[in-house]
């Protein structure tokens, strides 16, 4: 600000003139000579310490305007930063709501050991790349994050504020972006995936728009729906991420859980301490093995049908299991009965074959 403009802006303030004192350059004056003045001719001291005091005065005066008209500007560049999205600028991390569409699965730092790596990271070196969020579109004063919920977790536990990228961005262009950056830095599991997937189809988003979020092919999205239908997200969540859990294993477990008796297995499964206490991928490989040993056993376990008289009388039981059958015939004439059954089966059988290719 020059010396002009900031006299006028005084002169507003004070609506006088100004003293001569504060329209002195503050370069210095080549010194003149002269005599020596008498002792009475010398300005009294209170008033040399009073004219100092002014000059002082309107001189820091000045300055604090034109600080205030710097502050004024950045702020209009500021706000127009913001209208143009292209502005970081620093938030509380207790003004940013997560996505309307959850991607992660993980339970901090329990599911992602890299989340402490990445709170002594912000800690020592600060936040170097910035969140993308959107004003909330239905909080005021509030944001809504697109990505970074991570960071934004990180500073948060650490009460820092939080390096934004503020864009007004569409429901779809927020997904779009969201699906794009999680792909290009931590990827997401299969499952997360899956999930995102499922959760923005159930939101009326086109399949092209889910697909061109997280890069899919679409038989690709074909296969997420799919395993991400038949398996409850009960058991999703209760599982985790899984990162080293790939497609194959997923489906598996699917086609697992369509058995309803394994389902009702698999959600007592998920509330056992040992389940609970697991690492992701462990809890995984232990829901898995668990439900292929009961179904297993189930296959194993011989199919008994009652055999009874016409009258309704017990006659033993027929056992049937993996392609053989066995009669445990529980009367007390059994073993003649047995023997007629001997001498008759060749003939029963060719009545049985006949019937059958009728």
């Amino acid at each position: 600000m020059n010396s002009s403009s900031r006299k006028n802006q005084l002169k507003a303030l004070f609506g006088a003139p100004l003293p001569v004192a504060a329209e002195v350059s503050d370069v210095a004056t080549p010194a003149q000579p002269t005599e020596a003045l008498p002792v009475h001719d010398k300005a009294p001291d209170n008033l040399v310490r009073s004219s100092a005091s002014r000059s002082g005065a309107v001189k820091a005066m000045g300055l604090s305007l034109a600080d205030m008209s710097r502050e004024l500007e950045s702020a209009k560049q500021l706000s127009e930063s913001l209208a143009k999205g292209d502005q970081v600028v620093e938030l509380d991390a207790s003004l940013i709501d997560g996505s309307f569409i959850e991607d992660r699965l993980t339970r901090q730092e329990t599911d992602d050991p890299e989340f402490l790596s990445l709170i002594q990271s912000l800690h020592q070196h600060g936040q170097q790349v910035p969140i993308l969020v959107r004003p909330h579109p239905d909080k005021a004063g509030r944001f809504q994050a697109a990505y970074g919920h991570r960071r934004m977790r990180a500073a948060a536990r650490l009460g820092m504020p939080v390096k934004a990228l503020i864009k007004p961005l569409s429901d779809a262009e927020l997904v779009l972006a969201q699906g794009k950056e999680n792909s290009e830095r931590r990827d997401l599991s299969f499952i997360e995936r899956a999930l995102f997937a499922q959760a923005l189809i159930e939101r009326g988003f086109e399949r092209s728009t889910v697909q061109d979020a997280l890069s899919l092919h679409k038989a690709e999205m074909t296969r997420f729906l799919q395993v991400a239908t038949a398996i409850p997200e009960q058991i999703i969540r209760a599982i985790g991420p899984a990162p080293k859990v790939g497609r194959p294993r997923w489906m598996q477990l699917a086609d697992t859980l369509r058995d309803t008796g394994l389902l009702k297995q698999a959600q007592r499964i998920i509330t056992e301490h040992e389940f609970i206490d697991a690492e992701t991928d462990l809890r995984f490989q232990h829901l898995l093995q668990k439900l292929t040993r009961v179904e297993k056993a189930e296959t194993s376990k011989p199919a008994e049908q009652k055999l009874k008289t016409v009258n309704g009388e017990s006659l033993g039981l027929l056992r049937l299991q993996q392609g053989r059958a066995q009669f445990d015939l529980q009367r007390h004439d059994a073993e003649g009965f047995a023997e007629y059954l001997a001498r008759e089966m060749s003939e029963l059988y060719e009545k049985y074959r006949q019937e059958k290719n009728g």
